[in-house]
């Protein structure tokens, strides 16, 4: 292994501006692709890694949650920001103790999160002592001591937090949960808290179950595919190549989106021949939705479906499902008869011929998929939004069928399985009587803190020891600021970690940073034995991930081996959990599963059939509805949107096309022109003009929220770009200051990262680096 040079920081002085693209993947994907690979790994070891990535096997992507084909897979099965996640974790550089001795803790908070991202994987386990200027070595029986002592120092164990990153497998998150509640919390936040809460809630109330209800193969059995709220060509590249094949099956693709977004205008598949040199458009409508609007749109669908069934009889509503699976559709349908059109056209700057033309596909269509990611959920009535969408496929009976259903898009590659396994603060009381049957523990019933809740515990004094399974909860999490006030305000810090981060610099009187193995990594038991772990893709398929690369270092330790280890430290010889067992095998740890999770049965067994195996989905399998009616729930919301204050914008948070979460791959946006910066502001022309600028000008955004508290961003460039009247996007993490820590979504706690209320001010400092 070798170390390259540190790459220069960001300088927004050379960013630069052109015109969106009207292609997405193709020759330049793949061009991009593999010289971020070879440039991180070189050139052997990219043929050794890429060629593994996804196959069965291989390991798992630690990019997004897309589930691989069921059936052939192609010998490239990842996209271009897949072979991006892989080079930026199978990276050659690395971040040692030297490192941190020529570098202090004050001089890395100065540098942007890219800057630090690049510099390579942690090789040491780390300690800030209190009062310490710059992170030392310490040996890993010595930082299991600092944070068992810290632990059993609390006055309660809901003190501490046990945070998760969807990266987790499997049998670590299990691991991890029954370590919090054999300390005796439900304190168990998680990046879903921040995502796809509010898809969760929704779904278990419709249909008894937070899961979508599709499979990869529904795709190709689709009459309609309706993608809301979601950059696929960014977010989620390989489903694009699913709706090219859906395409293909004749199946027609609405998408509804603030943004055109280039992956849905067009799209040349780089598996294929044709594909490199050929694009075809994904999408075959484009409702430019304002932020917001999407509930306003779903109900005025609904509104028009019942016209339909009006002028056509028995033709539209599925009554038969409805009647036999179904409760509260009269109230739905008095509720949906009352909308009012007009107002549907003010909330959405959709035209009456766009809702009508759309009505008319949903209600010819005899398969319909809804997809939909962060637009809708990190909304403030995100929850009652995708009930509305639900609605609308319920009414036309399109749950349990093939090529139907609803598909909420994950993001982490494994946030679902981390949710299957027990990482919530409110699991149900069946899971917790399994687990204490299991392993003779008495797991807490209290429940415990989400993500936004275990800022306000740390920000109150009310939890003290903040420990991070993964990710970079500083950078993720909304209100910076206060996020960070927060965390300092913690007796002790910990991080799991593979790469350097934001949050490693943002520290509690003490501060640990722990390395741990990589996807790609070789994972070896004490024995020698390879290990392998599972994970959950989106449509609730486990399989089995194992990594073949040699550690950059040897003292990184496997995620399950930390956990295993710091609790026999914590707990001592006597603890009724056989930690020690577990930590050598992890088939162990599957037969523990097995026993405990519902629909894991038998699965060491299954995990190892030729593409795992698909956990059960009731609705979709049997249409069975385990809801508090025994049915599929139509709901019923008051119509909310957000209407743009006088000289007042509305803002979006969003991604770059170089960056997955908070790691940024690189500085391009190359298909929306943006190059070589991220403190932009994506505004209408009209909007830039009317309120006084001009392109490229400076500004400042400010979010004006109820509690009166000035948030400011600064030095951001103005863009011209295509968005709707009123609403402006702008990348996160340099913009999340702007989104308060109490702008919920109702229901889930879910920030509301989507509808930030901003006004726009000259520049107070130019734009340049900042973290």
């Amino acid at each position: 292994m070798h170390r390259s040079a540190p790459v220069r920081d960001t300088d927004e002085s050379e960013l630069s501006v052109t015109a969106p693209k009207t292609q997405a993947a193709g020759v330049t994907a793949v061009t991009v692709a593999l010289n971020h690979a070879v440039g991180e790994m070189g050139v052997l070891r990219t043929a050794r890694t890429l060629a593994r990535v996804n196959q069965r096997h291989g390991f798992d992507c630690p990019g997004c949650a897309w589930p691989e084909p069921a059936g052939h897979r192609r010998p490239a099965e990842f996209c271009e920001n897949g072979a991006k996640a892989v080079a930026e974790e199978a990276t050659v550089r690395t971040v040692g103790p030297e490192f941190f001795a020529r570098h202090s803790v004050r001089e890395l908070a100065d540098k942007s999160g890219y800057w630090l991202g690049q510099q390579g994987r942690l090789t040491h386990p780390m300690v800030l002592w209190p009062g310490g200027t710059h992170y030392s070595p310490i040996d890993w029986a010595d930082a299991y001591r600092l944070i068992a002592v810290a632990l059993r120092g609390l006055s309660c164990p809901d003190e501490a937090l046990f945070y998760t990153s969807g990266r987790t497998a499997n049998e670590t998150a299990f691991l991890y949960q029954l370590l919090a509640r054999s300390f005796g919390t439900n304190n168990l936040p998680d990046c879903s808290n921040m995502c796809h809460e509010s898809s969760g809630t929704a779904l278990t109330g419709s249909i008894g179950i937070g899961k979508g209800s599709v499979s990869i193969d529904d795709f190709e059995k689709a009459d309609l595919i309706v993608v809301a709220g979601q950059n696929p060509g960014t977010n989620h590249p390989r489903m694009l190549s699913a709706l090219q094949r859906a395409k293909a099956a004749g199946a027609k693709i609405i998408a509804i989106n603030p943004l055109p977004e280039t992956g849905l205008i067009g799209f040349r598949d780089p598996q294929t021949v044709k594909g490199l040199t050929t694009g075809v458009q994904i999408a075959d409508d484009f409702l430019q939705i304002r932020l917001g609007g999407d509930m306003a749109l779903f109900q005025g669908l609904g509104k028009l479906l019942f016209e339909a069934e009006d002028s056509a009889p028995g033709t539209v509503v599925d009554r038969e499902f409805v009647d036999r699976h179904a409760a509260g559709f009269e109230a739905y349908e008095k509720h949906m008869r009352a909308v009012d059109l007009a107002l549907v056209e003010e909330a959405t700057g959709l035209t009456r011929e766009q809702l009508e033309r759309t009505a008319a596909r949903l209600a010819g269509s005899k398969a319909t998929i809804l997809c939909w990611a962060m637009g809708l959920t990190q909304q403030r009535h995100g929850v009652a939004t995708i009930e509305e969408g639900t609605n609308l496929l319920l009414a036309r009976g399109m749950i349990g069928k093939p090529g139907a259903g609803v598909c909420p898009v994950r993001g982490h590659s494994n946030v679902q399985g981390d949710r299957t396994m027990g990482i919530w603060e409110k699991m149900p009381e069946t899971f917790l009587a399994a687990l204490d049957s299991e392993f003779g523990i008495t797991s807490p019933r209290k429940h415990g803190h989400d993500a936004v809740d275990a800022i306000r515990a740390m920000r109150d004094g009310h939890a003290k020891v903040f420990f991070g399974m993964g990710g970079n909860f500083v950078s993720a999490a909304p209100d910076t600021d206060t996020t960070e006030s927060a965390l300092r305000n913690c007796e002790l810090t910990v991080h799991v970690s593979t790469k350097l981060n934001r949050s490693h610099v943002v520290h509690g009187t003490m501060a640990l940073i722990l390395p741990t193995l990589g996807r790609s990594d070789l994972d070896l038991s004490p024995a020698g034995t390879k290990q392998q772990v599972s994970v959950e893709d989106s449509m609730s398929m486990v399989h089995l991930s194992t990594g073949r690369l040699r550690p950059v270092s040897e003292h990184l330790r496997s995620e399950v081996a930390i956990v295993c280890e710091l609790a026999q430290e914590l707990f001592g010889p006597g603890h009724p959990v056989p930690w020690n067992e577990f930590r050598h095998d992890y088939d162990a740890i599957r037969d523990a599963i097995a026993r405990v999770v519902p629909g894991c049965v038998d699965y060491n067994e299954r995990v190892r059939h030729r593409d795992g195996f698909q956990l059960p989905h009731p609705p979709r399998d049997a249409r069975e509805f385990h809801t508090t009616t025994g049915k599929a729930n139509f709901a019923v919301n008051d119509l909310h949107w957000l209407p743009v204050p006088q000289g007042r914008l509305i803002l979006q948070t969003l991604r770059s096309h170089d960056q997955y979460n908070t790691t940024i791959y690189g500085l391009d946006d190359r298909y929306r022109g943006i190059h070589q910066g991220r403190k932009v502001v994506m505004v209408h022309p009209d909007d830039i003009a009317g309120l006084g600028f001009a392109e490229d000008d400076l500004v400042d955004l400010v979010s004006e929220w109820t509690d009166g508290i000035e948030r400011r961003v600064t030095g951001f460039r103005l863009v011209p770009y295509p968005t709707p009247r009123g609403n402006v996007a702008a990348y996160y993490p340099e913009t999340n200051p702007l989104v308060p820590l109490d702008h919920v979504a109702e229901r889930s706690n879910t920030p509301v990262s989507k509808a930030v209320t901003i006004r726009l001010e000259p520049a107070s400092s130019p734009a340049g680096a900042q973290p």
